[in-house]
């Protein structure tokens, strides 16, 4: 591959690369340049939803993702004396056609980095090069890189798109003053523990609330050992008056999230034990930032986390950036690849993802949680329909579907 390309990509993560795919697909060339030196499996879990799964689906991954990750049938909400309040089918379960996903993020990166090797050939990502920044030259944009010794690279394409994530360069160059990411008052510690499966071994669990502590817990590798233990992702939510430090790897102490969960012993899950036995925890604040007014500046835009960073509740943030990706190639292939494409694309998807930032702070699907803790003032129900009836907790989660993209009828009519 030459050094020159139609489509310059910054950044190898999830967007970056599904970004690559989708522009193979289209015959369009590109090539993906990362700041870290050498790609490895970070983070823990995701799930990736219908949506976006069909996304991968026309890319031909399914399979691949399917064989790495544990297919959810499930979600179940409760309350944190552990009693239920509302459960429902998800993906294929809940009539999809396309699965819904509980994946590590290690795992769903490597099927993506082995197909853009395999389509696009070893020499696709060049990696050991930060972004420094970008800039519009006539008819081209050229993109400016640093390396792990200091020296620098400049690259021309016809466009330049950052899928550089949450510090990305080309977002701080478009907004210099855009400040501090707005905090919602709640920090979050995260791990994943060999657990015998749970709950059939493939539901999706939300539970507590933040003033209390609040818990999203899922497997997200099937059977990985002799035992048919499952590898279980946990993320643990507290209030906290203190943002912790914005790095998705930023180490937690168990000492921080223990002492709040250390009665939550369920019939159903021993969650205190299941923290507690965790090697290593990761520890980040539930941050946002405001929607942007523009993300495209003539040849360069912004796709993903870069673009549309969000409150990591609604189980959405990796499916908008999958979802940004094929629809800024498709806007590349029927406007040609240059700036009315990236117009497009941002008329679209910036309102869209914009409505899905907002959601995610006032209305994502463990609103749930919320409604049932003021109600019971967090105290033991009777019964569940005595403190909220089902048609209110099925229009919750249904509104943030329909914002979201992932509504049964929507993805049915495409």
């Amino acid at each position: 591959m030459s050094q020159e390309c139609e489509v310059l990509i910054v950044g190898a993560g999830i967007a970056g690369l599904t970004l690559a795919l989708e522009l193979h697909a289209a015959g369009i060339s590109c090539r993906v340049y990362e700041a870290a030196p050498e790609l490895k499996p970070l983070g823990v879990g995701i799930n990736v939803l219908p949506h976006a799964v069909r996304v991968l689906d026309r890319l031909g991954l399914v399979e691949r993702l399917a064989a790495v990750a544990v297919t959810t049938k499930e979600s179940a909400f409760f309350n944190h004396h552990g009693q239920l309040i509302y459960r429902e089918p998800a993906g294929v379960a809940a009539g999809y056609v396309w699965p819904q996903f509980s994946i590590h993020r290690g795992d769903l990166h490597a099927v993506l980095f082995a197909a853009v090797r395999e389509r696009l050939g070893a020499d696709a990502i060049v990696t050991d090069r930060r972004c420094t920044g970008a800039s519009n030259e006539g008819d081209r944009a050229k993109a400016q890189f640093v390396d792990s010794h200091g020296a620098s690279h400049s690259v021309s394409a016809s466009v330049v798109v950052a899928c550089d994530g949450i510090h990305s360069a080309l977002r701080k160059q478009f907004y210099p003053d855009e400040g501090a990411p707005r905090y919602s008052g709640n920090n979050m510690w995260r791990g994943a523990v060999k657990w015998k499966p749970f709950l059939g071994g493939a539901t999706m669990v939300r539970a507590g609330w933040f003033t209390v502590g609040k818990m999203v817990i899922y497997p997200i590798r099937d059977a990985i050992d002799a035992d048919g233990n499952q590898l279980v992702n946990w993320v643990a939510e507290v209030a906290a008056p203190q943002p912790a430090r914005r790095d998705w790897n930023g180490r937690g102490r168990l000492e921080d999230v223990l002492p709040t969960f250390a009665n939550w012993h369920f019939d159903w899950l021993d969650v205190a034990g299941l923290i507690e036995s965790t090697s290593e925890i990761l520890e980040y604040p539930m941050v946002d930032q405001d929607p942007l007014p523009r993300w495209t500046f003539d040849r360069l835009t912004l796709l993903g986390d870069a673009a549309h960073p969000m409150v990591p509740r609604g189980s959405n943030g990796a499916g908008q950036a999958i979802l940004d990706a094929r629809y800024i190639a498709e806007k590349f292939k029927e406007l040609g690849v240059g700036p009315d494409a990236l117009a497009a694309y941002e008329k679209v998807r910036l309102k869209e993802t914009g409505d899905v930032v907002l959601m995610n702070r006032k209305a994502p699907p463990d609103k749930i949680l919320q409604v049932v803790h003021e109600r019971t003032n967090g105290a033991r129900f009777e019964r569940i329909e005595d403190v909220v009836g089902k048609d209110e907790l099925e229009s919750i989660v249904n509104q943030y579907k329909a914002v979201a993209g992932y509504s049964l009828d929507k993805l049915a009519a495409h």
